[in-house]
């Protein structure tokens, strides 16, 4: 057992890998839910639709891109089969698939035709895939739907170029034979790391867990380090209110408030990398339904969601359901559109390059003008032994300012617990962990002296970003 000085250094030092790198420096992207759910008006089918349904007249990937590009997101996600067990692509291991419909007289494909959208407007393409399939008779038949399910998996994630994320989710429903399929999640994840080394795997998956729900909220200290057990959570859903087995006695929930305080983890054997993504629909459903183009949300509540979420060390997958033509409709894309705006005019201001920044405490090799360079790959640290710091911009002549952005060097790990933002040494807002990024706003006040005030790190606290805007 690790001492309690000895854990925290081992929890300061779990680092994220390149793949998960490079995913929270995505931030914010788009989930897409299309398929027969469109066609029938439902949330959920059962796998009993006819593959006639499926018939968009005016399919238009690239029109979904402009919408998802107008909000700043980076990326998109694809219901590639949902649990009805639809294939939005030509499988080679079903007939229940695009092939079997009316579109394009059955020789279409909407997953390339995304992926290709994706590529042509900048974005990284990734695939949603259901576990549990409601169609498929194999499906609870143990090895047999494996294969089945690996299968498709291995077309995804070789037919459409490189892929960003695979995203599973835990349903486990039963199959058309009354059984349910035990997944070899192993298994699956193996084929992806062979096919797809650069890709993440989401949620019922190793490397970004799901922050416990989906109305977008964010928890106060969004700790990206955290128990390792928590990496079963979704797996292990199954055993719920189930008698114990006596090693079920404590099971870590990602619906826990606190996953990754010094009282969490203190006791904690194996700690990992482990970040949280926001899911939420800009819709009630998420599917597209008519009767809910009068309840889409609106450019300010969005706001709110995107700066609880992104601004609090998470990223956040915001779904937009296109309708029965194969388009996003127009009231979530004025939505997205003014989101647009909203987030450019927060930042559209910096004002860091006004100011002389000191640190009463900076390593020799990472001075605290790394902070405000620009460059991810460098970085203020304090120095070594020292768990709090105090970071002071000094305008020459007072500026307005309301927001400041912080970002830790992620590749040395999260260590900062908590501080303070002061103008002219009054107090304007306070934070908890920051990780990849911390939006701190305040009403806007007009400062000479601004500080950045590191009240509790874990070890010595560093800094890759420090912006300041009016």
């Amino acid at each position: 057992m690790r001492t309690p000085e000895e854990q925290i250094r081992y929890a300061a030092g779990i680092t994220p890998s390149p793949r998960q790198l490079a995913w929270q420096q995505l931030e914010f992207y788009a989930f897409i839910h299309f398929g027969i759910n469109t066609f029938t008006n439902r949330e959920w089918g059962d796998g009993t639709e006819s593959p006639t349904l499926f018939d968009p007249d005016a399919l238009n990937p690239d029109q979904w891109v402009l919408a998802v590009k107008s909000a700043g997101m980076k990326a998109l996600l694809l219901t590639c089969k949902h649990h009805d067990g639809f294939c939005l692509w030509p499988s080679a291991y079903t007939e229940y698939s695009v092939k079997s419909s009316p579109w394009k007289n059955g020789k279409g494909d909407v997953v390339r035709e995304v992926s290709n959208a994706c590529r042509r407007g900048g974005i990284k393409f990734g695939v949603y895939l259901s576990p549990w399939d409601r169609h498929d008779m194999r499906y609870g038949r143990g090895r047999e739907y494996d294969d089945y399910f690996v299968s498709q998996l291995t077309e995804l994630a070789t037919n459409y170029g490189d892929i960003f994320c695979f995203w599973f989710d835990g349903a486990c429903g039963e199959g058309t034979n009354g059984k349910k399929q035990i997944y070899d999640w192993k298994r699956y994840y193996s084929v992806i790391r062979r096919l797809q080394p650069n890709a993440v795997i989401n949620i019922c998956g190793p490397d970004v867990r799901w922050c416990g729900n989906e109305a977008g909220h964010c928890r106060k200290s969004e700790w990206s380090v955290v128990p390792a057990e928590l990496r079963n959570a979704e797996r292990t859903a199954a055993k719920s209110q189930q008698s114990d087995d006596g090693t079920f006695s404590r099971k870590y929930s990602n619906q826990d408030e606190d996953l990754g305080s010094r009282t969490v983890i203190q006791n904690v054997k194996e700690l990992v990398w482990y970040p949280s993504e926001v899911d939420t629909s800009i819709r009630t459903g998420w599917f597209y339904h008519p009767s809910e183009d009068t309840d889409v949300r609106t450019a300010d509540e969005l706001l709110d969601i995107y700066l609880d979420a992104v601004g609090a060390n998470a990223s956040l997958l915001l779904n937009l359901p296109p309708d029965t033509h194969g388009l996003i409709a127009k009231p979530d894309c004025d939505s997205l559109q003014e989101l647009g705006e909203k987030i450019n005019a927060i930042f559209a201001n910096e004002v860091t390059n006004k100011a002389e920044v000191t640190a009463d405490s900076a390593v020799e090799r990472h001075p605290v003008t790394q902070s405000i360079d620009g460059n991810e790959n460098t970085y203020w640290q304090a120095d070594c032994g020292k768990e709090t710091a105090t970071i002071l911009l000094h305008f020459a002549n007072a500026q307005q300012v309301s927001c400041v952005v912080l970002g830790e060097h992620l590749p040395t790990g999260q260590r900062i617990e908590s501080g303070e933002i002061l103008a002219d040494g009054n107090k304007v807002t306070e934070f908890t962990v920051v990780g990849h990024k911390r939006i701190c706003r305040f009403a806007p006040v007009k400062v000479q002296d601004l500080t950045v005030k590191i009240t509790a790190s874990r070890i010595a606290p560093t800094l890759r970003l420090l912006t300041v805007y009016q």
